[in-house]
């Protein structure tokens, strides 16, 4: 008898392509993608050629984050714990010290940043002066409502808002320095 010589069996790969195929279809459904997240804050419209509003320099609360993260509220060096409760006392002031504004509807809060300001510490001071306004809003809104500002319907959170307007401006980032 004459022996056969047998070969190797082939691996049948018909099936592969479709495993590949599903595997990555299991891969694309179950994995998350990260989305940036950013502050959020709604600009207003650009005006269309109106000159500035006269505005006594009283009324500008001057907030300037230098390159070394440091707080200068007003020219002079501030801890960040200590923000909320300025910019409070500067907003609702009614004229009483001389140094701060006039009343709440006038008061504006200036923030400059250096270009090389850390954006923990801009966050920080963000997230101050936001709080700082919602908490007037709850005062507020407690006297005329008897309620806090987040219960209120949106026409009464207007009526607080017109009352005491949140006036937050940030200019462009320059280099103020380290000192």
């Amino acid at each position: 008898m004459a022996s056969k010589k047998r070969g190797t069996p082939e691996i049948n790969a018909g099936s592969m392509a479709d495993i590949a195929f599903l595997l990555l279809i299991f891969f694309l459904v179950t994995t998350t993608m990260d989305t940036d997240t950013g502050v959020r804050a709604t600009l207003p419209p650009l005006p269309e050629d109106v000159p500035p509003p006269d505005f006594n320099k009283r009324n500008v609360l001057e907030i300037r984050i230098n390159s070394t993260d440091q707080l200068l509220v007003e020219g002079e060096l501030m801890d960040i714990s200590e923000l909320k409760d300025f910019t409070k006392k500067f907003i609702l002031n009614y004229g009483k010290d001389p140094n701060l504004s006039d009343n709440p509807d006038q008061a504006v809060v200036s923030l400059q940043n250096d270009r090389g300001t850390g954006y923990d510490i801009y966050i920080q001071v963000q997230d101050n002066l936001r709080i700082a306004y919602r908490e007037i809003h709850d005062v507020e809104s407690q006297k005329k409502y008897g309620l806090n500002f987040k219960q209120l319907t949106e026409e009464e959170q207007d009526v607080i808002k017109a009352i005491i307007p949140p006036k937050i401006s940030e200019a462009e980032p320059k280099d103020i320095g380290g000192n």
